[in-house]
Order: C-alpha cells, then sequence, then structure tokens
C-alpha cells in the first residue's frame, strides 16, 4: 500500500546517483593503495560506502528540505520500532549461525580450513567500523529506496532487484580485489540472499533500520573473523557460504511469504494450536 512518502520517491533515480557518486571512488581505488583493512576491503570503499546515504539524502531535501534528511538520519537508531524483542535473536545471531554452519560444512568436505576459531581482541573495533558502514548503506537503500520498491512489487521481488543492484555495486571492489569470476557469481548469489534476509527482518521489526544496520553489522563482522579470514570463508569461490545464506533465504521466503515476507505461513496453524 502506498504511503505518502514512498509514493514520491523514485528508486531509479536513486539508484543513478548511487552509482554516480561512487565512481571517483572506484577510479581512486585504482591507484590508492592500503593493506590491512577489515575483509581486505580497498581502502577507497570508506568513501564509496556512504553514497547510499549522500544520494538518498540529496533526494529527500528535495522532495522534504531539511526536515526530512534530519528524519532519516535519525532512523539510524530507531530501535524502538522493534516492539517484539524475539526479533533481536535473528539480528543478532543468525550470521554467527551461518557462518558456524559454513565452517562446519566446509569441514565436512574435507576444504583445508584452520582447527581453531579464535576471535581477535580487536574484533569490537572492527564491529564499529561496519556499523558505521552498515549505516551509511542502509539509510540508502532501507530508509530511502526500499518502501517504495515494495509499493510496485511484492518483497521479495524487491529484494532481488535490490540485492542484484547491491551486487553490482560490489563489484568494482571485488575486481581490484582479485576476485575471480566464478567467486563475484557465488557472490552475487550471496548478496541477493543477504537482502532477502534484510527485507524480511525490516519487514517484521516495525521497519526498523537499526536493526538492518546491526544485523549487516553482524554479517560483516562474522565474515572478518571466520578462521583464517575472509579468504578461507571463500574457498571453493566462495560456494559454501553464500549457497548456505541463499538457501536460508529461500526457506524465509517460503515460510514468511514472498508478497510481504512478514506472514508466517504456520503461524494460522499455531495460534489454534494454543487455543484448542
Amino acid at each position: 500500500m502506498n504511503t505518502g512518502a514512498s509514493s514520491k520517491r523514485s528508486p531509479l533515480i536513486f539508484f543513478v546517483l548511487v552509482f554516480v557518486i561512487s565512481i571517483p571512488f572506484w577510479v581512486l581505488s585504482t591507484m590508492v593503495k592500503v593493506e590491512g583493512l577489515p575483509d581486505n576491503l580497498p581502502v577507497t570503499d570508506i568513501g564509496a560506502v556512504f553514497a547510499p546515504t549522500i544520494a538518498a539524502s540529496i533526494l529527500v531535501y528535495r522532495e522534504e528540505k531539511l526536515g526530512g534528511v534530519k528524519r532519516l538520519l535519525k532512523r539510524a537508531f530507531d530501535y524502538k520500532r522493534i516492539k517484539q524483542n524475539i526479533w533481536y535473536v535473528p539480528i543478532i545471531f543468525l550470521p554467527p549461525l551461518l557462518y558456524l554452519l559454513t565452517y562446519e560444512v566446509m569441514r565436512l568436505i574435507g576444504l583445508p580450513l584452520p582447527a581453531e576459531w579464535h576471535i581477535p581482541l580487536l574484533t569490537p573495533i572492527v564491529f564499529v567500523f561496519f556499523f558505521i558502514g552498515a549505516a551509511a548503506e542502509e539509510l540508502g537503500y532501507m530508509g530511502y529506496a526500499i518502501d517504495p520498491m515494495q509499493d510496485r512489487w511484492s518483497a521479495l521481488t524487491a529484494s532481488i532487484i535490490m540485492g542484484s543492484l547491491w551486487a553490482i555495486w560490489h563489484y568494482p571492489s571485488m575486481i581490484q580485489v582479485g576476485q575471480t569470476p566464478m567467486l563475484m557469481a557465488w557472490g552475487t548469489l550471496g548478496t541477493v540472499g543477504f537482502r532477502i534476509l534484510y527485507v524480511w527482518l525490516y519487514n517484521n521489526t516495525g521497519k526498523s533500520i537499526f536493526g538492518i544496520i546491526l544485523f549487516h553489522a553482524m554479517s560483516n563482522t562474522g565474515r572478518s573473523v571466520f578462521p583464517g579470514g575472509r579468504s578461507y570463508y571463500e574457498l571453493a569461490d566462495g560456494a559454501v557460504g553464500y549457497s548456505i545464506i541463499a538457501i536460508t533465504a529461500v526457506i524465509v521466503a517460503f515460510l514468511w511469504g514472498s508478497k510481504t515476507l512478514a506472514l508466517y505461513r504456520f503461524g494460522k496453524a499455531i495460534a489454534e494450536g494454543k487455543e484448542s
């Protein structure tokens, strides 16, 4: 159902702006090299990651002036929208569960992984780094674009479209760090899968952007502390880890329905069982 704010918004213009704003950073990434950043990220990604929020702020200012921009930025901490605290369970614990499952499957099929899992002392700092980056992305993607996309299409379709564009936006960085075409393909699948999970959580938490930022940061932090780091997580072209994310997204879409990702398929049956 259209709302006054979302019906005025243009996801197409938003995505065009995101790519245009990112181009200078992608060009710089071919000239500026800094080693040792979390998750092997190009240093210029620190700038490019703000493109979605910058694009959203420009468009919101045009539509709603400075007050609209302030309201958008405040949503980075809109945790009060999460009325059912049970949703903090998947927000916080689903990412590490996915990485733990990936680790066990990779060991089961014989991939060479470190035998021990050490959490670095600097992990809290890495989490803050990724939280800021997640906020810079999600205030744009979820704060501006997702609602009008869901107004036009189903939640699942909107998730797949946004996830695909989000994956393409990552391609310059993937190429910069030397990823193979097959790894990029699996990474695209995982990226789309993650976006489906983001929209699922968003629609079930009162459209809380804070919840998505937290989930996004937990996901990136979890991958960075995977045994051996991201390079080990992406053994076999990342097929194991990224397919597990995609399978999880398929399960979520089946259980909560493609139209809204918010109507639990067995919710009515459970309620009726309690009444009998």
